[in-house]
């Protein structure tokens, strides 16, 4: 047996980093306690760990949990009841439901579906794709696993049954552009629901510690307007900007028909996911109404998907992302949840919103967002910069007078479009840049772009219409 590879170079940034800070406290802001201060160097170095990665981020996570409770900073009892918060847990539930799309293939069935339906031209195909992404969101928390797992496949297999490879330089032809299409597709959906990604219940939590309550009807109705405008709009964008040289794929209906044929007729256990699938996503919708949390419905489902057998719990155990996801979310959690008890939180954003005095709320409104948004080329995850800036920039938003619920939800959408930068900036990135179809150079120049598209829609049209139906 040999010991488990561990890169030390790695801990040197966020040891440093974090000692610095503690050490520090003596010239700290005459406004944050000694324990706040040594709080926020705790944070600041998990966080930094959780970027440069000397172990998985769950490793990470656990070293910080145990320093924070090592240091005196939080008892063992306030600390672990972080890993009993409940839209962590909506989140795992989800990643169980998810694993029901890949392991009964229904996820690639709906996908096959949509190409034979909609794919006769390449726009008409990114849409259809997209699509697919579109109905398997509200159920599939990993938009990681759904770009990943479930669509990535289809769309290489699309692109070598169209002669597109980056092996042979050929990847223009249909490749480059249903990959870019479906990167901006997955994090548009990602935007548009709760339980599309792993940060959003995570905001979810945080806007809630400053008496923000976001229902997941709320969500889902404050997103809906700019988040199809979006998918409509960006994908045209993306085929004008960098289009395809394959424009008409007749052969695309055949390809599916045949992969549909090999699957063969609609299986028992696809029929039972469907089910439960439309089951949890009414409840989802109707929850607010008759007073069933999301968190519960996510265990209806997951109890009915182990009762049917589409699940086993052999299928439970092995879903390490959920685990993982459980351990580092609730860690994190728990930190900028005590950074805001102790004080350090409200206090930076009185600081910052100090230097705002004055400013009209809806220029501070976008400065806020802006800068939210270009932070993010600091960070290679959302989650990860999710926790460690929503707090602060809700907290300054608030502050200026931003109506709390829009600054909530606008920062909390904007969560997912900052990916909109890098080819790291988030779990679908490196996949589908890794993938050699669109280069470093293209990936960033686009993205560029499209940032200020997302800036027009969502600041613009989606603060509209959440003024409209009333939500600030």
């Amino acid at each position: 047996m040999q010991l488990e590879k561990v890169d030390y170079k790695k801990f040197i940034v966020p040891i440093v980093v974090g000692l610095i800070i503690w050490f520090l406290a003596p010239i700290k802001p005459a406004g944050v306690s000694i324990i706040a201060w040594h709080m926020f160097a705790v944070f600041v170095a998990t966080i930094i760990g959780c970027i440069t990665q000397p172990l998985p981020i769950g490793g990470v996570a656990i070293i910080g949990f145990t320093v924070t409770v090592f240091t005196g900073l939080v008892p063992m009892e306030t600390a672990v009841a972080g890993f009993g918060n409940n839209s962590i847990w909506l989140i795992v539930m989800a990643f169980f439901i998810s694993r029901g799309f890949i392991k009964t293939g229904l996820g690639r069935r709906i996908a096959l579906t949509f190409v034979r339906l909609f794919g006769k031209r390449t726009l008409g195909l990114a849409y259809s794709l997209i699509g697919v992404d579109l109905v398997l969101a509200p159920a599939t928390p990993s938009n990681t696993a759904r770009a990943g797992g479930i669509m990535f496949p289809i769309i290489k297999s699309l692109a070598e049954a169209f002669g597109s490879s980056p092996k042979d330089n050929t990847q223009r032809k249909i490749g480059s552009f249903l990959v870019f299409s479906e990167f901006h597709g997955d994090m548009i959906t990602a935007a548009m629901f709760l339980t599309a990604m792993a940060g959003n219940p995570l905001a979810q939590s945080l806007a809630k510690t400053m008496h923000v309550n976001i229902s997941w009807m709320g969500w889902f109705v404050a997103g809906l307007v700019p988040g199809l405008i979006s998918l409509i709009v960006v994908p045209f964008i993306i085929y004008k900007m960098y289009p395809p040289e394959i424009k008409e794929t007749p052969n695309a209906k055949i390809w599916s028909e045949g992969e549909l044929e090999k699957m063969g007729k609609f299986s028992k256990p696809e029929k039972w996911m469907s089910t439960i699938f439309v089951v949890a996503l009414l409840l989802w919708v109707t929850g607010s109404f008759l007073n069933i949390d999301a968190t519960l419905t996510a265990f209806i489902a997951l109890s009915l998907l182990l009762l049917s057998g589409v699940l086993s719990w052999q299928d439970i155990t092995k879903e390490t992302g959920a685990w993982n996801t459980l351990t580092w979310f609730s860690v994190l959690v728990m930190m900028a949840t005590q950074l805001n008890e102790l004080g350090f939180i409200p206090w930076l954003s009185h600081s910052i919103a100090g230097a705002l005095t004055g400013v009209n709320w809806v220029i501070a409104f976008v400065i806020i967002i802006l800068a939210f948004f270009y932070s993010h080329y600091l960070f290679a995850s959302s989650t990860a910069h999710i926790s460690a800036m929503y707090s602060a920039f809700l907290g300054v938003a608030i502050s200026a007078g931003v109506p709390p619920m829009l600054a909530a939800l606008m920062l909390g959408f904007f969560g997912n479009l900052n990916a909109s930068t890098t080819h790291y900036s988030n779990g679908p990135a490196p996949i589908l840049f890794g993938s050699g179809y669109v280069s470093q150079n293209e990936w960033w120049r686009m993205n560029f772009v499209l940032g200020f598209v997302y800036f027009v829609i969502w600041i613009g049209i989606g603060s509209l219409w959440m003024k409209l139906i009333g939500m600030w």
